[in-house]
């Protein structure tokens, strides 16, 4: 019965949200051109432009600059003095759009398959457009993502996309650009009851599981390899198919591993069959920097405001991690927790500011270096002319949790609508009690 209830309300709480925010439609294509002026610019490469301009057209970026702007005629210019602007901020490694009620409603959880080995299962075709969660991110600077796919131990493949949308079609910005793999640990976590094993029974290691797992990626990968080499194959295969990409250079491998054990086995994995990798978590990243740079291999920190797994390490270390990457020359990004936390996503960045970032820095984090990792650098991450215009005002220090204030925002050139039902469920009390919004 409480199982029934549960779900009845979880419904009708579906139904309200739906009806709160019907007002909330993806905009259209922009109209005329747009000319923001006297505003602070952060490029997103480090540079910073004071009484800076910035110009686009057709959703791309027409000209930035120092001084007074060159104004075509009929452009709507903005005056944005005193204020800040961004690259829009990009959330890498997320389930935004797979997930929207994460306990009792199982009908609003889409992130994973059934089944160990699904290269083929596309995180694109489930996106939620409709999510009531994405309008409370982008309120926040956080205009692109790339929903996730999770479970097993190939989870499948993920896409880029852009947070105003009609459909998962409308929202694909860069498609099918990674698989996924969670690399096996050999440590036994020690939680829980013991499995019971009859008298004679020789039970396996956690160490043998482990290996036992590598093997059959290993084969899956041998398999998978040979399969890319012939052009057209008489009989396809669904999953290798998927991995085709991985040795044609058109997708990345990004490997979930945290211990430089871990880490280490990935990289020469990657190294042997040829893939470009991606170290995702990478909490012992700073362990292995050598290797990582030697080899290419970026890593994207599952967030800053965390503790260290083990009671030895440095209580700091998570909030100094991407400093040590920074000094180490590793390619980094962020990425936060889950899909309704990614709208922390800069404050995890700025978290890293007391710790040895400069500000530059940590904003070049969940911008050019993500955009650089996801390979969409040729297009967005920064703001330089001929790149989409994704990007936002802000009246304040948008990695600062205080000083944020989204004002305006665009995604190639659209001015979104920035309302939420956080916003709503405000006004609305706020109104209630005669207080000033």
């Amino acid at each position: 019965m409480k199982r029934t209830i549960l779900s009845l309300g979880v419904l009708l709480l579906a139904t309200t949200l739906t009806y709160a925010q019907a007002n909330i439609s993806p905009t259209k294509p922009q109209s005329k051109p747009v000319v923001i002026t006297g505003a602070t610019i952060h490029v997103g490469n480090g540079q910073v432009i004071n009484n800076g301009y910035i110009a686009f057209d057709k959703g791309k970026i027409t000209g930035i600059g120092e001084g007074t702007a060159p104004v075509t005629a009929g452009s709507e210019v903005i005056n944005a003095a005193g204020k800040q602007i961004y690259p829009g901020f990009i959330a890498p490694m997320t389930t935004l759009g797979l997930i929207e009620v994460e306990e009792g409603a199982r009908g609003t959880v889409d992130d994973a398959e059934t089944g160990d080995l699904n290269p083929h299962v596309r995180s694109l075709v489930a996106y939620n457009t409709d999510s009531k969660v994405i309008p409370t991110v982008r309120s926040n600077g956080i205009l692109l993502a790339q929903p996730t796919p999770n479970g097993g131990i190939i989870s499948g493949e993920s896409s880029v996309v852009q947070l105003d949308a009609w459909n998962w079609e409308d929202a694909a910005y860069k498609k099918d650009i990674a698989i996924h793999l969670n690399w096996p640990v050999a440590v036994e976590s020690g939680r829980g009851r013991r499995a019971f094993v009859a008298p004679g029974v020789v039970q396996e290691t956690p160490a043998q599981r482990a290996q036992k797992t590598v093997d059959n990626i290993t084969r899956l990968f041998e398999q998978a390899k040979s399969y890319a080499e012939i052009t057209k194959p008489e009989v396809k295969n669904i999953r290798l198919e998927a991995m085709r990409g991985l040795f044609n250079g058109t997708k990345k491998l990004f490997i979930i591993a945290d211990g430089a054990k871990e880490i280490i086995q990935a990289v020469n994995f990657a190294k042997r069959f040829g893939v470009s990798a991606v170290i995702v978590g990478g909490k012992e990243s700073f362990l292995v920097m050598d290797l990582l740079k030697e080899n290419n291999v970026p890593v994207i920190i599952r967030e800053t405001q965390a503790l260290p797994d083990r009671d030895e390490d440095d209580v700091y270390l998570p909030y100094k991690l991407p400093k040590l990457l920074q000094d180490g020359g590793v390619l980094y990004g962020l990425t936060g927790i889950g899909f309704w936390r990614q709208r922390n996503l800069p404050f995890e960045a700025g978290e890293a500011v007391g710790y040895g970032l400069t500000k530059e820095q940590a904003l070049s984090m969940i911008t050019m270096n993500n955009a650089k990792i996801l390979g969409i650098d040729k297009t967005t991450g920064t703001l330089e002319t001929g790149k989409d215009a994704n990007l936002f005002i802000s009246a304040g220090d948008a990695l600062d949790m205080i000083g944020i204030d989204v004002e305006i925002a665009f995604i190639q050139g659209r001015s979104i609508n920035l309302d939420n039902l956080h916003k709503q469920l405000y006004k609305k009390f706020s109104d209630k009690y005669g207080l000033k919004p």
